[in-house]
Formats: C-alpha cells, sequence, structure tokens
C-alpha cells in the first residue's frame, strides 16, 4: 500500500499528525493545491483504511485517572485469547489490548483512578474472565513522549 501514496497524500497525513482538527481548506492552501482535490484524497485514504477514525486526545490525569498501568494476560491455554479479548473490551477503563508473542498471550492498557481501582478492575473483573490464568502489572511512572508513526 506504501507505493499508493504520493507526495500531496503524504504532505496531507503528515499536516494532520500534527493537527487534525486542521480545516481542509488551511491544507489546499498550505500545499498550493485545490480544497476538493484534499477532499477527494481524505475520502479514498478513508475508504482504504489508511485513517480508521478522528479522536480527541484527552488528558487522563485531569479526568482524574492518576494510575496508568501496562499488564501482561497469561492464559490457561491459547484457545481462549479471542474469547478473553470480547471480555476484555467491556471493561471501559481498558483503552488498548494487544495480542502478543512471548511470556503474556496479551497486553492491555489500563487507566485507573487510583492504585486502589487498578485493584478492582484486575481482581474483580479481570481475573474472572474465563481463561485468565494470572496477570503482572507495570505501573507507567509518567508518559516521556507519545506520537503516531512517521509519514515517508
Amino acid at each position: 500500500m506504501d507505493n499508493q501514496f504520493d507526495y500531496i497524500d503524504k504532505q496531507i497525513l503528515q499536516k494532520l499528525r500534527v493537527d487534525a482538527r486542521k480545516p481542509y481548506s488551511k491544507i489546499a492552501e498550505e500545499l498550493k493545491v485545490s480544497n476538493s482535490l484534499i477532499h477527494q484524497r481524505m475520502k479514498r485514504l478513508t475508504s482504504d483504511g489508511v485513517i480508521k477514525n478522528t479522536s480527541f486526545i484527552v488528558d487522563e490525569r485531569k479526568l482524574g485517572y492518576k494510575t496508568k498501568s501496562y499488564t501482561g494476560i497469561r492464559l490457561r491455554e491459547a484457545r481462549f485469547a479471542k474469547d478473553v479479548m470480547k471480555e476484555l473490551e467491556k471493561i471501559e477503563e481498558i483503552v488498548e489490548c494487544n495480542f502478543v508473542s512471548g511470556n503474556y498471550a496479551i497486553f492491555i492498557l489500563i487507566f485507573a483512578k487510583d492504585n486502589e481501582h487498578l485493584q478492582k478492575i484486575l481482581y474483580d473483573k479481570v481475573h474472572l474472565i474465563n481463561g485468565v490464568a494470572g496477570t503482572d502489572s507495570f505501573i507507567c511512572f509518567d508518559t516521556g513522549f507519545k506520537r503516531s508513526i512517521p509519514i515517508k
């Protein structure tokens, strides 16, 4: 799919990477192309699945979520993976879920109000899911940086 991107596509994605709320008309002006060209390219990038959705980036701490935890989940058997992931998706404090290799089958990202809340999420929800054998949590003290992948 990489060879389907031309200079204009890459420039549009670069500009949206910096500010996803930038108006298409402003992007067109900066790239010295027509507004309709930007709209057409955005429609194609969306229909091709390059741009999946738009979302706000919120500051979790300002919303009261003071504990951030990366948690590895061990399964009783590999066959439980998909069902466990479906159940994990129902827990709103879990914002990311990945099927991984290594000591864990699944790695999740949890935001909790505090350590007590994290404990309740783990013991009253995650550990009760059929197929979960155990978890190991890694508390994140701070995020040094967060960014999208480069557009090349």
